[in-house]
């Protein structure tokens, strides 16, 4: 849902083709940190099938490409006592990474020139995504227990 409301929202003019603030991966960071590594990897692998559905089959592979690689990075990241910052940056910049190796394979090694604007953009994102788990991680938490 949150993919969905997040491709509704208006890109702005300065970012690169296709960036987006990665709200739905709030979901996967806390999954990886506080739940398991398959809860994290099967909800990227649900967003990835909701893409194809939605999107189609080059969308599904960037958003599996870029969702199991961030999510496995997630949970090692998490592993090793890194905050809310650490884990956004961590996921943004990996999800960017694995997307423009699928994009590589797609497309021939030309897209490396993308790289800098996705690290950039990756970096931004992973700060709002931080923010936003820093925020709802607490009450996330709560619910999760409450189960």
């Amino acid at each position: 849902v949150l993919s969905w409301l997040e491709s509704r929202l208006p890109l702005a003019p300065f970012l690169p083709p296709g960036a987006k603030a990665g709200l739905s991966n709030v979901v996967v960071m806390f999954l990886a940190a506080e739940v398991s590594l398959p809860a994290a990897l099967a909800v990227a692998a649900f967003k990835a099938l909701f893409a194809l559905v939605t999107r189609g089959a080059v969308a599904a592979l960037m958003s599996a490409a870029g969702g199991l690689l961030s999510a496995t990075a997630l949970w090692l990241a998490a592993r090793s006592r890194l905050g809310c910052l650490g884990l956004g940056v961590t996921g943004a910049v990996t999800h960017n990474a694995a997307q423009l190796g699928a994009a590589a394979l797609l497309a021939g090694p030309a897209v490396a020139w993308y790289a800098p604007a996705l690290l950039l953009t990756g970096l931004a994102s992973g700060g709002i995504t931080a923010l936003l788990l820093w925020f709802l991680a607490p009450r996330m938490g709560t619910l999760w227990k409450e189960r």
